[in-house]
């Protein structure tokens, strides 16, 4: 038997030497990882305070934006592009749920405007216009405000507490604007589409919308100093317009020259064209939730608002492109 004094289960010095390698790496990995964690918690707080200085000035989460308008983008493409009918799909949602949004928008400031014969006016309009071309489109929506009508007056009829006849009256009213505003523009979209080569007509007219955009965003972020309508929207700027119109001529050139085949002055008409109505647009909802008391249409999209705070320059730019096509090939 060995002595305790003749060494044993000691340790030797290489043992020794082995851990304390392992503790010094462990040590440093330790280290390592609490710099890497706090670069990357430093990293993402910088990134918030970048995206809330943009939206602070811009009134928008601009990353939200542009993740929204690509996966827009890629579900129109392909509906577009692979199999066209399959738009009428699209367009029935995205009709659907402005409606659906405005109305209870409306709904809340107590201007009652029926909800599920708006949305189903907006949804059968679309078929209608793909389908039937512009004498069906009409016919379902002119069919579609007198059902609303009724609806509300039944409502009214039957209700226990009557109101009064200017508030039905209101009422009337703002159900026609409802489809007025989003289904009957929306319906130009689908309109434009069912065409010859409508499907590029759309890629055009949306590529020239997100032109004025982008172009307004980023002359109004850098340059912007005097403000267009600050009742309306507060941030909008002149400079801000100059770029967009900028933008959307440039955009419009190469669209209509490459894509549509046309002589590249109609992309300067295109692009002057589609940067008044897509500004008109986006002023046009912002007064409507002004008039309305509302920041955004609704929460439809966490933290960014509405589908159709999405769509409210594409709306009016529609009928614009469908006016062009016609006068175009006709």
């Amino acid at each position: 038997m060995r002595r305790p004094d003749q060494g044993g289960d000691r340790p030797t010095s290489d043992d020794r030497r082995t851990t304390g390698f392992r503790q010094d790496f462990d040590a440093r990995a330790r280290a390592a990882r609490s710099d890497f964690e706090a670069q990357i918690r430093q990293r993402r707080a910088e990134f918030g305070a970048r995206n809330e200085a943009l939206t602070a000035r811009t009134g928008r989460n601009l990353p939200a934006a542009i993740a929204i308008a690509l996966a827009f983008a890629v579900v129109m493409l392909a509906s577009l592009l692979l199999f066209k009918p399959s738009f009428m799909v699209v367009a029935a949602f995205l009709l659907g749920v402005g409606v659906y949004e405005l109305a209870s928008a409306m709904r809340f400031a107590g201007r009652d405007v029926p909800r599920v014969p708006s949305v189903a006016v907006a949804v059968a309009t679309v078929p209608a216009a793909f389908l039937g071309g512009q004498d069906w489109a009409l016919f379902t929506l002119l069919g579609g405000v007198v059902f609303i009508s009724a609806w509300r007056l039944v409502e009214v009829a039957v209700s226990r507490t009557r109101p009064s006849a200017s508030s039905v009256v209101r009422d009337l009213t703002n159900g026609l604007f409802v489809q007025a505003y989003v289904t009957l523009l929306g319906a130009c979209v689908v309109l434009l589409s069912a065409q010859d080569r409508g499907e590029l007509w759309v890629v055009a007219f949306i590529l020239v919308v997100v032109a004025v955009d982008t172009g307004a965003y980023a002359t109004g972020i850098n340059l912007g100093k005097h403000p267009m309508a600050p009742r309306i929207s507060p941030k909008k700027t002149w400079e801000g317009f100059g770029g967009s119109v900028g933008a959307s001529i440039i955009v419009g050139i190469l669209v209509t020259w490459l894509m549509l085949g046309l002589p590249w002055w109609t992309g300067i008409i295109l692009g002057v064209l589609i940067s008044g109505s897509a500004t008109l647009g986006d002023l046009t909802e912002s007064m409507i939730k002004r008039d309305l008391g509302i920041k955004d249409i609704s929460s439809f999209l966490p933290g960014h608002g509405g589908l159709l705070d999405r769509i409210d320059s594409i709306l009016p730019s529609a009928a614009i492109a469908y006016l062009l096509y016609l006068v175009v090939n006709h």
